[in-house]
């Protein structure tokens, strides 16, 4: 599983931002400046689609404000589910996305999860902090729900403060 002090995996993918979307690489996408990546196990799935990215599009603003340059999801689904989930979610402007279809960005990070009730292999729940490429902080959710991997512990962990 990748560390603080690990360099981000370069790994090609969809990115799904206000622009459309785009083959990219994951270095790319996260590389450069101060990231906020956030995973979730699947698009529309119930905690990712009501507790975990609305509480990233409604922190955007707070979170870039603690200097943040970019926030993405990354979510195992292809282009379309990402696109349409991003568009109903009304996150395009505020978080771009990481659509990771076969799981592979998932696997070089070290933490795909098995979902057998979503089909397999899925990212598990998980925020860190990246600077330039680099994990400063990765907050992996170890029980059910949205705690250490949500806006609000990711806002107290820019600020320095503790996240439990």
């Amino acid at each position: 599983m990748i560390q603080p002090g690990d360099t981000l995996p370069s790994v090609p993918v969809k990115l799904v931002d206000d622009a459309g979307v785009n083959d990219a690489d994951t270095r790319d996408i996260l590389g450069k400046g101060r990231v906020v990546l956030f995973a979730v196990p699947g698009a529309f799935t119930p905690t990712c689609d009501t507790a975990h990215l609305p509480g990233f599009v409604a922190n955007a603003g707070k979170i870039r404000a603690a200097g943040v340059d970019r926030i993405v999801c990354a979510t195992v689904n292809d282009q379309h589910v990402v696109k349409a989930w991003a568009e109903r979610s009304e996150a395009l402007g505020k978080v771009d996305f990481i659509a990771d279809a076969s799981g592979s960005f998932a696997e070089a990070l070290g933490l795909a999860k098995d979902f057998p009730g979503l089909g397999g292999r899925r990212f598990a729940r998980f925020a860190l902090i990246a600077d330039n490429g680099v994990v400063e902080k990765l907050f992996v959710q170890d029980v059910a729900g949205v705690t250490v991997s949500g806006a609000p512990a990711i806002l107290l962990a820019l600020q320095g403060e503790a996240v439990s």
